[in-house]
């Protein structure tokens, strides 16, 4: 653990702690309705307390398969109050698909939307593991309404090595694996929110990105950790991304590069003030000069890039603001995806010696981090192919770096396809 991480951090303690000390002021909207750090409270302490009536359990999986909702957040806070572990599971997929992740992963209950839910087949609503199905909207609400709003502070103590978060990634053979995150991996995410992107508690953070997707679950926390406004979008819709900037005064957002070109093709983004933007941050997938010039342009405002990935818990390098500069004499850094954070180790092997591959040589990226994750849920196989007995987590990503630790991806040493910033 890191000497200035927080060895109690939960999901939970950032929201209790808020609660207490800025109870009224605004913690996530969604479609124009909006809970205070109060609300959002009480909400996960109610969950949390049905949850337990349903047996659920230490180390027990919620999984959640719904598009973006606020109940994902009040999920995966009473999940983390009692010690049970999130499941995202990816709506984008094929019903057999889930099926097979709904198999490995043995949730005891799933959440899910009237819609998505007609991605559970018959034989997952009969997994012997499976306790209920409970579906977002009335029943949800009156098994939540239901329960308590006394905080069980009682039934767990959150441990550093805990697992919160399991979610699944595609990798480039077989099927999905189950990333397990753990509180001390995610207990970076207050200090990436503040010391990289500069959330402070009047922050304004605009969230598009699935939350099964550690850019959405992990950034999408970013407000959470600083006591910030989260506004939460069901999914990308452009005109309304800029809509609600506007609306709601946005300070930060993260989006991938196609959502960007998205935005700067919308007719009204050259009329909407989108002057309270402070930072976009972007990544998951390359972005063209092209582009990222002409957003620079059209947002006038702070531009960072962001490469890490699910087995991280999120960003691990990131490339400063400051050489976000197209008419500089560093211009060439706006390929680059960025420095090391300070907690973060990098090497670059060749993978014919296994060996440090030369300054300015191509390489296969190693991390080596508290964010990396514990390992691939009941795979420890694949875990041990992936994760060195010293704690190196291989990538799979090519790159080299330049004297001054700037890191360039390459390409891929295992052939993957990028669709909507997810690996396939």
């Amino acid at each position: 653990m890191d000497q200035y991480q927080d060895v109690s951090f939960s999901f939970a303690s950032l929201l209790r702690q808020h609660a207490l000390f800025r109870p009224e002021a605004p913690a996530l909207t969604f479609e124009g309705i909006t809970q205070t750090y109060r609300q959002l409270n009480d909400a996960s302490s109610r969950i949390a307390n049905a949850l337990l009536a349903d047996g659920v359990t230490t180390g027990d999986r919620v999984a959640v398969l719904s598009k973006n909702t606020p109940e994902f957040f009040e999920i995966a806070f009473a999940c983390s109050k009692i010690g049970a572990v999130l499941v995202g599971l990816n709506w984008r997929l094929a019903a057999r698909e889930i099926e097979a992740i709904a198999a490995d992963a043995t949730p005891k209950l799933i959440i899910a939307s009237q819609a998505e839910g007609t991605l559970l087949t018959e034989t997952v609503r009969n997994y012997s593991t499976l306790q209920r199905v409970i579906e977002l909207g009335r029943e949800y609400d009156s098994w939540r309404d239901a329960a308590p709003t006394d905080d069980p502070t009682a039934s767990y103590i959150a441990q550093p090595d805990d697992v919160c978060l399991i979610l699944y990634t595609s990798g480039t053979t077989g099927l999905p694996k189950g990333v397990m995150l753990t509180n001390e991996g995610m207990s970076f995410s207050p200090r990436i929110a503040k010391e990289a992107w500069g959330f402070v508690d009047s922050s304004v953070n605009l969230v598009a990105m699935p939350m099964f997707h550690i850019g959405g679950i992990g950034y999408g926390s970013s407000a959470f950790c600083s006591g910030g406004h989260t506004v939460l979008m069901r999914g990308v819709d452009p005109a309304l991304i800029l809509r609600t900037i506007a609306d709601y005064r946005v300070t930060h957002a993260f989006f991938v590069p196609a959502v960007i070109s998205l935005l700067l093709n919308t007719p009204d983004v050259q009329s909407t003030d989108l002057s309270s933007l402070g930072l976009i941050v972007y990544g998951a997938s390359p972005i063209s000069d092209a582009v990222l010039r002409q957003a620079i342009s059209v947002f006038g405002c702070g531009f960072m890039q962001a490469y890490g990935m699910t087995e991280t818990s999120g960003t691990v390098v990131s490339l400063p603001r400051s050489d976000h500069d197209p008419d500089g004499l560093r211009v060439h850094l706006l390929r680059a995806c960025g420095l090391a954070f300070p907690w973060t180790e990098v090497r670059l092997i060749d993978p014919k010696t296994m060996s440090d591959a030369a300054l300015g040589d191509v390489g296969e990226i190693w991390l080596r981090s508290g964010q990396v994750m514990k390992g691939y849920w009941g795979n420890p196989q694949e875990t041990a192919r992936t994760i060195s007995v010293d704690g190196w987590l291989r990538t799979g990503d090519a790159a080299y770096m330049d004297a001054e630790g700037y890191l360039f991806l390459f390409d891929r040493f295992k052939d993957m396809i990028v669709s909507g910033g997810e690996n396939i």
